[in-house]
Parts: C-alpha cells; structure tokens; sequence
C-alpha cells in the first residue's frame, strides 16, 4: 500500500492526503470532545494533561527525530551507491578505449547491455520494492566474460585492464548494495512507536482546554499539522527508489555511458556509425 501511494500519488498530493487528512481528523475529534465532554473547556484538568502531554511529546519527538535521520541517511547511501556503480561502469568503458578495436567494442556492448538492463527492467521493478537479483545477472556476467577473453599485449594495456577489472568489482559489490537497499523499509516496532505515537499524542490535545473555542482548535490543528508533516516525511523518505523524492537512474545516463542512450552518430562521410549493441 505504501509504495503503491508512493508511485502513484505526487508529493504534493500525499501532502494534501496526509497532513490535510490528520488535521481535519484532530479537529473533528477535538470538536466533537468539547460538545460532549463540555467541562473541558473549563482547564480544570490542564496541569495534569501538560504533564503527560509533554513527557509523551518529548519522547515521540526524539523517535520522530530519530527516524527522520535514519530515513535522510539510508536516502543519501542509496544515491551514493548508486552513484558509485554507474561511476564504476563508466570507468570500464574508459579504460577500455586502451583495447584493441575488436575488445573494446565487446566491452562497450557487454556494459551498454548492462546499463540497460539496469535503467528499463531493475528499475521498474526497484520502485516497486521488488529487488530483482536476476534482472541484471545474464548481463553482468556478459561484462565479466568480455574482460575475460581478453590478455593485454603491452605494459599500457595491462595497466588499463586491471583498473577495468578492479572497476568491475566496484559494479557487482554496488549492485548487491543497490539491490538490497531496494526492498529495505522501516522496522515493524519503529513503525508501530511512530504511527502509534500519533495516535496517542493527538487525543491528549482534546484534553487540553481553553475557553476559546478557536483558540482550541487552532492550537490542536497546529500539533496535528506538525505530526502529519513529520509522518509525510516517514512516509516518503521510508522507500529510497519509491516516490518522486526518490533515487534517479540519472547516473547511469551520463558521462562515458551516455553514448550508450545516443542515438548513431553521422561522421563526415555522411553514413551512420552503427550504436553499440545491446
């Protein structure tokens, strides 16, 4: 359900679902608590409510807090790792350009395949929170075997070779990273302190009473307002490939790899260079 409203839903929409949804919920019930409970109003009971409401806030707010950073940090690594495989596999492509004619064009097909296979068939299914190990496997090891057939000739090739070969090393470790943080998500407990949380703390602020009606229901509209913010980040920050705030496949686009995106180049000569295979 998560990733579905993540993949389906603009943030802007969410925000509007969510924080906007809480908020009417917090003033219904804060509404419905003074009419049925009149006495209330009066604050009687406002030094002992103050108390708990602000022990429990505290503590929600540092789980709150806490989550946030988690989700920001595990958001970050995502782009990072990602990041670094498509810099592993550019490196590949460059290092290849030391080959002879034959090899590198091997290379560049087994790693055009690879950055594709990446982009249009891991990617759909990593937005959905399905890490597929497979997906990418046949074309991983088609990098593999094209670095593999080759034993460098000068001292030149065998330097760019090794780097290539270290390179690939980077990809494949990048790849189970990205594929792992994939179908991760918050822990049931932390998910239960969180969600539940708001579900303690917001009834509290029914209890808290002032005279002024408005004055009431701004106040208990406000603390919910900030509580569905928190949880829209939850919500959005939980699954890194998910969503529009979201890991891009961007990197594997650009630099050395962004020929394989191009279409044929026209030389001079005016007949088309044919693209690296697939």
């Amino acid at each position: 359900m998560e990733v579905w409203l993540l993949n389906n839903l603009s943030t802007f929409t969410l925000a509007v679902v969510v924080v906007g949804g809480i908020v009417v919920v917090a003033v219904l019930g804060s509404a419905l608590t003074r009419r049925r409970y009149p006495q209330t109003a009066s604050g009687d009971h406002n030094e002992m409510v103050g108390v708990v409401l602000s022990m429990f806030g505290a503590i929600y707010g540092v789980i709150l807090a806490f989550v946030i950073v988690t989700l920001w940090t595990q958001l970050e690594n995502a782009e990072n790792v990602v990041a670094a495989e498509a810099t592993a596999a550019a490196q590949i492509v460059r290092d290849a350009q030391a080959f002879p004619p034959a090899q590198r064009d091997a290379v560049d097909r087994a790693v055009d395949g690879y950055v594709h296979a990446v982009v249009e068939q891991q990617w759909p299914l990593m937005r959905d929170g399905q890490g597929d190990y497979n997906r990418t496997a046949v074309k991983l090891e088609a990098v593999y075997r094209s670095l593999q057939g080759y034993q460098p000739s000068s001292h030149s090739e065998q330097t760019f070779y090794d780097e290539a070969v270290d390179s690939l090393g980077d990809v494949a470790g990048q790849r189970r990273a990205r594929i792992t943080q994939s179908s991760q998500q918050l822990p049931v407990l932390l998910q239960v302190l969180v969600y539940g949380g708001a579900v303690v703390i917001l009834p509290l602020t029914f209890l808290y009473g002032i005279r002024s009606r408005r004055i009431q229901l701004l106040f208990v509209g406000s603390v919910a307002a900030l509580i569905g913010f928190s949880l829209l980040l939850v919500l959005v920050l939980d699954r890194p490939f998910a969503g529009e705030l979201s890991v891009s496949p961007a990197p594997f686009k650009e630099g050395a790899l962004a020929k394989f995106w191009t279409g044929p180049v026209v030389p001079e000569s005016g007949v088309a260079d044919a693209p690296a295979g697939r």
